[in-house]
């Protein structure tokens, strides 16, 4: 008997939807980011939030520490949800995975996407990556530190040593996960599908132009949308967000937005 626990997460199911819009949390994060999200789509969208494993209705599954087996494990519970036109939008680490399930999901002849959302995430079609200290390497008190300075994680967990007890080991695993990945070969790395790029204006930890070079590896960009902001600049702006979400998709596939 299968066993396995889904990684898609329905709030507001949609039977026959125009859409299913699978959202990818960042780093650290989980799928409770963006639940509230999903009231700012349209009725007729299926919302799916997409957890990684180890934490959440995940934490019995290990954490996955490589890019391309996390897509692929994500891809495998996505298969049932395939039936309708659908899209990825990820945050972050979220933007990173949700590249490669789109990679993944050509070359394994699944239907593509229609569209994909990258957020605040550096390109892998950079000339040449700046160089930094690895975050999952750091010293407690040294990623505590860098954390707060990048925001998103609440008060709570950085400064309670219990808690941060609990945080830590994901936040770790997930750092791994992003600093560890390596760009494709460039025949087999260009985006196939529509895309948007969305990030802060204020972002330190990835700029506007690390944002940005991502219309390198693509030849349907349809759009790049900066907001006042750092690195978590959605926080304040959801609706804002989405409806820019829900645009973007409508150029990419008319009709979808209205249908």
């Amino acid at each position: 008997m299968n066993t396995r626990v889904s990684s898609v997460i329905r709030p507001r199911p949609v039977d026959d939807p125009a859409l299913r819009l699978f959202v990818l949390h960042h780093a650290g994060g989980s799928h409770l980011a963006y639940t509230a999200w999903v009231e700012h789509f349209p009725a007729h969208w299926d919302v799916c939030l997409l957890e990684a494993p180890g934490r959440g209705p995940l934490s019995a599954v290990p954490a996955l520490l490589g890019t391309a087996d996390l897509a692929a494990y994500l891809l495998q519970d996505l298969a049932p949800w395939l039936d309708a036109p659908y899209a990825f939008f990820g945050h972050s680490m979220g933007a990173l995975v949700a590249y490669e399930m789109t990679l993944q999901a050509v070359e394994s002849g699944l239907e593509a996407p229609v569209w994909l959302g990258i957020s605040a995430c550096e390109s892998p079609f950079e000339e040449e990556a700046p160089a930094g200290p690895l975050l999952h390497t750091m010293p407690g008190p040294d990623l505590r530190a860098a954390l707060a300075a990048m925001g998103g994680l609440p008060a709570a967990i950085l400064e309670d040593e219990d808690v941060w007890a609990l945080y830590e080991p994901r936040l770790r695993a997930d750092f791994q996960l992003v600093e560890s990945w390596r760009p494709r070969p460039a025949g087999r790395s260009r985006i196939p599908v529509p895309c948007s790029l969305f990030g802060g204006e204020d972002d330190h930890v990835v700029t506007p132009a690390q944002l940005a070079a991502w219309s390198a590896g693509t030849d349907r960009l349809i759009g790049e949308h900066l907001y006042p902001g750092a690195h978590f600049y959605w926080e304040d702006q959801v609706p804002l967000i989405a409806a820019q979400i829900v645009e973007e998709v409508d150029t990419a596939d008319p009709g979808l937005a209205s249908w």
